[in-house]
């Protein structure tokens, strides 16, 4: 295969265009390629993504001319080289395509509107004690007619699905997080993927939230520059992700990288899972026991207070356990980089990073070759974008294993 060539499943593994009634058709195995390597390095040109796909001059001629007719590739501004005739980079148009992601998490719901090179444009929210089956449905359908009654004609006949990022077993750590067991086993057995799809009129898809969120990653954050991570994403309870290759691993039954059940030991020095440590419904209880109102947690990731002493405690008592679970996953494997992200503000995230860092020191790390410590930058909504992203790559890209499950 070519040098920094797109590395893909065959084009007998596309998934099929049946899924849904949209218009928004799925394209064909090279016009995908082509649109994978220009999504990948921003812009190319006809020449850069002969040489990188493999394919002719020729076809691709063809192929971005087809692409730039149908609005998906828009010209660039021509660059002059020292020979020949200047060359005109090719980038995604990204009013193209627009896709709705959906997160449900154990505290709220999030539905965005996202653009084609991975742009939240519009966006509600719902927060609630606990998500109920019937509330978290009813948020979708309403949701989505919301936004796109904020889209015009156009926009809305561009639209290629919804992705949806949820936990999975949604039934279990009732007891954690103060919901009713009865209540939370209305999860059980539910088809998700399908309930949604028989709700709404595009096609729908459906994978792990905190997978989702190392997708988003992959394609739209530090993917671009690191091959090979770990990812952190601390919600109301820690997951996370494997990428291998620039290819996001999920292992045999799709949850490789669930890094919260990962034993870990606490400032007791006792022996409990990660997820009991470093998960933000851990500070939510500590603020409570501190007499502190948790609420504002999840009114918005973005906007938390400082919450004091309790916060202070809670970001070093995380950061302790995330830096065994570094140095697990580095004995492992040699990641290039472990990526901390979470439904926080990007100075919590900052406070995290720093003190984890700072706590790796305090460990013999002979014989392990450990990666570096980065912050994510997906952000907070990386669990929505990964979601929105769903869409877009059956549809549109390549990208080897970010096509989860396919349309309902």
């Amino acid at each position: 295969m070519p040098e920094d060539s797109v590395s893909a499943a065959s084009p007998a593994t596309i998934l099929d265009p049946s899924g849904g009634s949209n218009q928004v058709r799925v394209r064909a195995y090279n016009e995908r390629l082509v649109m994978s390597l220009v999504r990948r390095h921003g812009a190319l040109s006809k020449a850069e993504i002969a040489r990188r796909s493999g394919l002719s001059a020729q076809t691709v001629t063809v192929i971005m001319r087809a692409l730039e007719a149908d609005g998906l590739l828009i010209r660039g501004e021509p660059t002059r080289g020292r020979v020949g005739q200047p060359s005109t980079p090719m980038r995604l148009n990204p009013d193209a395509v627009y896709s709705f992601g959906v997160k449900i998490g154990r505290r709220s719901a999030e539905l965005a509107v996202m653009d084609f090179v991975g742009r939240v444009r519009l966006q509600v929210r719902r927060i609630y004690a606990y998500p109920m089956p019937d509330e978290v449905l009813a948020f979708i359908v309403d949701g989505i007619a919301e936004l796109e009654a904020r889209l015009d004609q156009d926009q809305r006949a561009r639209i290629a699905g919804v992705g949806v990022a949820a936990p999975f077993e949604l039934w279990n750590w009732a007891e954690e997080v103060g919901a009713p067991q009865k209540d939370m086993d209305l999860w059980h057995g539910m088809d998700l993927q399908r309930e949604v799809a028989a709700r709404v009129s595009h096609p729908v898809f459906l994978h792990n939230d905190a997978t989702s969120a190392c997708a988003a990653e992959l394609v739209f954050g530090l993917g671009q520059r690191y091959p090979d991570f770990i990812y952190l994403f601390i919600g109301s309870f820690i997951g996370g992700g494997v990428v291998l290759n620039s290819a996001l691993f999920s292992g045999r039954t799709g949850t490789a990288g669930a890094i919260g059940p990962l034993p870990v030991q606490g400032r007791d020095g006792r022996t409990v899972q990660l997820l009991k440590i470093a998960s933000i419904f851990v500070l939510e209880n500590q603020l409570r026991a501190s007499g502190i109102d948790p609420k504002p947690l999840w009114y918005s990731p973005d906007d938390w207070i400082d919450f004091g002493a309790p916060l202070e405690t809670w970001i070093q008592d995380t950061a302790a356990a995330l830096a065994q679970a570094v140095i697990a996953a580095a004995s492992v494997i040699d990641f290039s980089a472990a990526v901390i992200d979470g439904g926080f503000p990007a100075w919590v995230r900052e406070r995290i990073v720093a003190a984890t860092r700072a706590a790796l020191d305090q460990h013999d790390l002979q014989g392990v070759i450990m990666p570096e410590i980065l912050e994510g930058e997906a952000g907070s909504h990386a669990r929505t974008i990964g979601a929105a992203s769903l869409p877009l790559f059956a549809r549109y890209l390549l990208d080897q294993n970010v096509l989860f499950k396919g349309p309902a």
